[in-house]
């Protein structure tokens, strides 16, 4: 993790981060291309599917760790493929023993295997256990503002909305809810889910997202370390936008230049 100062630093549980683009690390062809397009992106972050994913868990057999090392990167284990708070807690459990301690966690708990949609009632339980436990929890979550308040009332240290189904490349479907999460939340609102290009991600800065986090949009594009090196560019973009505001939105044109004073 980079510690150095930066003049517009994202903060998740007191840690601090220069890049805004965090990367998932399933789906690419080999550790190789996992480690080139992470370079690409620029992420500090990147996700850990511990059910699937070797760290350490499975000795002799290719460890992610080895071309992502946790001295480089902060890992963010998650708990895909978890359908149960119970299961969710265990894996996040099992992460803190196989990482040395090691709080930071995206808590998801799946509805059913089609949609990938969360199932709000399982996480809820989960997150409160998980806050109980000590642990600092990112959450994936539906594009609800009622439910992504209740998360954050619980402790979760950042509310990470989706923008459509995750792996649909849809983009972003839902700008007035993620704008009133955005809005209210006091922690950091990271699009999760759904992004399918580099304007998407620009969106999702645009909005006023703290961050996005993806992983299909970069490793099933047509060459995924091009793609990376463009969505790093698409989120500093949407975030600089955001941080100037945009003009008004006007019905009619409105000149450029003065109409005083014009010679004749």
């Amino acid at each position: 993790m980079d510690t150095a100062p930066t003049p517009d630093p994202l903060v998740i549980a007191g840690r601090t981060f220069h890049s805004r683009l965090l990367t998932g690390t399933g789906k690419f062809k080999d550790l190789d291309e996992t480690r080139r397009a992470t370079e690409a992106a620029g992420a500090q972050i990147v996700t850990v599917a511990i059910r699937r994913t070797n760290i350490g868990q499975t000795p002799g057999e290719p460890n992610l760790l080895d071309v992502l090392p946790p001295e480089r990167y902060t890992i963010l284990p998650n708990t895909a493929g978890c359908y149960t708070a119970d299961e969710a807690v265990r894996t996040c459990r099992l992460a803190r023993e196989l990482l040395d301690g090691h709080t930071l966690v995206k808590l998801e708990v799946l509805g059913d295997q089609r949609t990938l949609y969360p199932d709000v009632v399982q996480t809820l339980k989960a997150a409160e256990l998980l806050v109980a436990d000590g642990f600092d929890v990112m959450v994936y979550t539906s594009d609800d503002p009622i439910l992504a308040r209740q998360l954050e009332q619980i402790g979760c240290c950042a509310v990470m909305p989706l923008a459509a189904p995750i792996g649909s490349g849809l983009g972003i479907q839902n700008r007035y809810t993620l704008l009133e999460i955005v809005e209210n939340a006091k922690v950091p609102v990271l699009v999760d889910a759904g992004v399918g290009t580099a304007s998407d991600a620009a969106i999702a800065m645009e909005l006023g997202c703290d961050g996005v986090l993806m992983n299909t949009a970069i490793a099933g594009a047509r060459d995924p370390v091009l793609m990376a090196g463009a969505m790093r560019k698409a989120v500093q973009a949407g975030r600089e936008a955001f941080l100037a505001g945009r003009v008004p939105r006007k019905r009619y044109a409105s000149a450029s230049s003065p109409v005083d004073g014009l010679i004749g």
